[in-house]
């Protein structure tokens, strides 16, 4: 075994396969990353980080264990359902395919139960909203289980995916190292911006809802390349970030023309006392 992570440090191939498997997962993590900002920005502060940290460490957890089965993954894309048989169309699904539209069932559900909740607060009701009677840790533990339920997802995607670009497994463990670690630096500053600018919360779940049709479609057989979904959802972050330039020039001036006319104000009030 020493011999073979030998070979890997010294083979220029394996460093050009993990650099483009940790691009891949840091891009892949970012679905993951917004999922979980949005759930950790539903409870109380002092909560937030510990959450975020907890969910990203089970996302670790998780995709170094599924990569320690390997063999039982890829197992899952090997066909369990078949509605085709005798009725001249063919319509297989396997364990992947099934995990897949669970996933994107729950990402729809939760996105649209968010953008419900934001469009009409005083009648959404939902699983993360801080009532009275509402114990904080219960409030906590639904977070985590959400985020359990859809790193299993994410992890089972993007480990397939893996396993497309690499046979080496210490490969993938590193990539994958790297990937969390720069998941839980930019966790905190992405779930804050979230939190202090709403628009972008929409934003967020719009991608979310996006992604769980992509996920539906993916376990049905109809596979979106997820170039065409990144650059989408940067596109609209563009567009996103000049609207936010544009607000804060404007009240920024506004609060100029206030200044001034304040500061006229007084003058007018002092200048009959001279």
């Amino acid at each position: 075994m020493f011999d073979s992570v030998s070979h890997l440090l010294t083979d220029p191939a394996a460093w050009a396969a993990l650099i483009t498997l940790v691009i891949m997962e840091v891009v892949l993590g970012i679905d993951n990353l917004i999922f979980i900002s949005i759930l950790s920005n539903k409870l109380p502060p002092e909560h937030r980080q510990r959450t975020r940290r907890i969910g990203i460490g089970l996302a670790l957890i998780m995709r170094l264990g599924l990569l320690a089965t390997i063999g039982w993954i890829v197992g899952l894309t090997q066909p369990v359902i078949d509605l085709g048989s005798g009725a001249g169309w063919d319509m297989e699904f396997s364990w992947r395919d099934l995990i897949l539209i669970a996933g994107g069932l729950f990402l729809v559900w939760k996105a649209t139960t968010e953008v419900h909740h934001a469009v009409d607060p005083a009648i959404g009701d939902d699983m993360l909203e801080k009532k009275k009677t509402t114990v904080v840790i219960n409030n906590v533990g639904a977070a985590i289980g959400q985020i359990i339920l859809l790193d299993l997802v994410f992890s089972i995607d993007s480990i397939l995916t893996a396993v497309g670009m690499t046979d080496h497994v210490p490969i993938m463990m590193v990539a994958v190292i790297i990937a969390v670690a720069v998941m839980l630096v930019a966790s905190d500053p992405l779930a804050n911006f979230i939190d202090k600018n709403p628009t972008i919360v929409m934003l967020a779940l719009g991608f979310l809802l996006m992604i769980g049709m992509v996920l539906i479609a993916d376990g049905f057989g109809v596979h979106v390349p997820k170039g065409y979904i990144y650059v989408a959802m940067a596109f609209s972050a563009l567009v996103e970030g000049l609207n936010m330039l544009g607000r804060n020039a404007a009240a920024r001036k506004q609060a100029a023309l206030e200044a001034r006319q304040a500061a006229l104000n007084k003058a007018e009030t002092a200048e009959p006392g001279v």
